[in-house]
């Protein structure tokens, strides 16, 4: 059959530029020009492998990469952190149902729905403890985001027996009697706590300002503001207590750590930051790696995430 510029290596059939053509008419035919996010209006398969649109989603095209992830059906538990409820996994749950996976998303006290603001790390971890035995979940992958790893700690002390793989997703790790407001400076750990101390119910609400350019840094201003609204008020006591995880550092449970390298929550530095300060207090563990901030990758690329849960948690 006739080449289209036949030379050089990027020579191809009339049939296969047809396909090229048809693949891009496609895309601008169908993109909706009032859509605010910017990278629908890319060839999402070319040059952004991992965006999912879920108002597109019926008219994607199969990508053969999910078929590497649907292998093995594993179980995971997701952990949701601060500020957030189970709704923050929404779209990565959807995407890792869509690989043959089975998926649990419990909601912390205090969190979403809960207007109760009262609450301890232990009530917390009891609720998750409660959850897996109640759904008698065994052989598990618990996946823990942010504030969630604390929680994962806590929880793979009483249920090491049904756990499969702990997963730290830019989560915090604490050392044995410290608390997650010890893996901040001073200056960070006043500016929150300060927070609390002007609520009237020991809570911290994040000013905008700093949940833009901390949390959601890789985002555009809407979807900034979009994931910002539907945030709510942490309950500030679980995140200054004294946890003791000496039983922690006695179990030989498999772990993972995923980092995200622009999460910027936790600033950088000799005695600071996800990695490697955070995630070397794991020991032995299975390193990914990825790109995205803390909170706003979640909402834009849930199937990039779900991929990166995927390679952390199984065998």
């Amino acid at each position: 059959m006739r080449k289209i510029n036949e030379e050089g290596p990027f020579s191809m059939t009339i049939k296969e530029s047809h396909e090229v053509t048809q693949h891009f008419n496609y895309k601008y035919r169908n993109m909706n020009p009032h859509q605010i996010d910017p990278y629908s209006y890319y060839p999402q398969n070319w040059f952004n492998e991992y965006h999912s649109n879920p108002v597109q989603s019926q008219h994607q095209f199969v990508d053969q990469s999910d078929y590497f992830y649907r292998h093995a059906q594993l179980t995971f538990v997701l952990v949701h952190g601060s500020w957030v409820d189970p709704f923050f996994w929404h779209g990565i749950a959807a995407e890792l149902r869509k690989m043959g996976h089975v998926v649990h998303t419990p909601q912390l006290p205090g969190h979403g729905t809960d207007k109760d603001k009262n609450v301890t790390h232990e009530i917390i971890t009891n609720s998750v403890v409660h959850y897996i035995t109640s759904n008698k979940l065994k052989n598990i992958i618990l996946v823990g985001h942010s504030f969630g790893g604390t929680v994962i700690q806590k929880v793979a002390e009483q249920l090491h027996d049904r756990i499969k793989r702990l997963v730290f997703w830019n989560a915090f790790v604490l050392n044995d009697g410290e608390s997650l407001a010890d893996q901040f400076p001073q200056q960070a750990q006043n500016f929150l706590l300060g927070l609390a101390g002007q609520s009237t119910n020991n809570t911290i609400n994040l000013p905008f300002q700093y949940f833009r350019e901390v949390f959601v840094n890789l985002a555009d201003l809407q979807t900034a503001r979009q994931i910002y609204n539907v945030t709510t008020p942490e309950p500030a006591a679980p995140l200054v207590e004294k946890l003791d995880l000496k039983t922690f550092y006695q179990l030989s449970t498999p772990r993972s750590f995923i980092n995200l390298q622009e999460d910027t929550v936790v600033p950088a530095g000799e005695k600071y930051g996800w990695y490697p300060h955070i995630a070397s207090r794991l020991g032995i563990f299975r390193f990914i790696q990825g790109n995205g901030d803390h909170m706003s990758t979640a909402k834009l690329y849930p199937r990039k995430v779900a991929q990166l849960i995927v390679n952390a948690g199984r065998d």
